[in-house]
């Protein structure tokens, strides 16, 4: 699995550069974004990488901010790499959190690909999406995955944010944790 590519520019579009990685050149799909924040001739890209039966795709991104929300909205039902390259163009990290937060349908709707129905579908799922550098957010992502795992398993948000109050760790830690409080309450 590609992670990281860093090689000289070839060609850059606003939606993708073509990366010289020692004679091999990578198509990179990349956000308006980060298409405007490329300036060198050399470039550095976290990546997230998408196999499909018919194309092995290359997602690029400056910061991994944008690489962890675009990562995030892929995960949704229904959205796929195309809108999430879409909502990462439109938004940057901390203004798609303020979005999330504030349940914003409105604002989700400009994103091009995007109507009412999908952007409040995105909306519920993506309750505690927190941009790593927000001081104001109590809630990690281990702690989201783990609120995702518990409620799947039929608990209910409320109940699995009360048990998981003062608890730390990874995903698994927080799962089991969870799960020893919930059978208590």
């Amino acid at each position: 699995m590609i992670v990281g590519i860093e090689g000289k520019i070839e060609r850059k579009e606003p939606t993708f550069v073509h990366i010289n990685v020692n004679g091999l050149i990578h198509e990179v799909q990349v956000s308006i974004n980060t298409s405007n924040a490329i300036k060198e001739q050399t470039v550095k890209l976290v990546v997230t990488q998408v196999i499909r039966e018919d194309a092995n795709l290359l997602f690029g991104f400056i910061d991994h901010d944008e690489k962890r929300m675009f990562d995030t909205v892929i995960k949704i039902n229904g959205v796929g790499p195309k809108v999430g390259l879409a909502i990462c163009s439109t938004f940057t990290p901390p203004t798609f959190a303020k979005i999330v937060a504030s349940k914003d349908v409105s604002m989700l709707k400009r994103v091009p690909g995007i109507g009412p129905k999908a952007a409040s579908r995105i909306l519920v799922e993506l309750a505690d999406f927190i941009v790593n550098g927000d001081e104001n957010s109590s809630i990690t992502s281990s702690n989201t995955e783990a609120v995702m795992a518990l409620e799947s398993l039929g608990f209910k948000r409320a109940v699995i944010e009360k048990a998981l109050s003062g608890c730390s760790g990874d995903t698994a830690t927080l799962v089991k944790e969870g799960l020893k409080k919930l059978q208590r309450l």
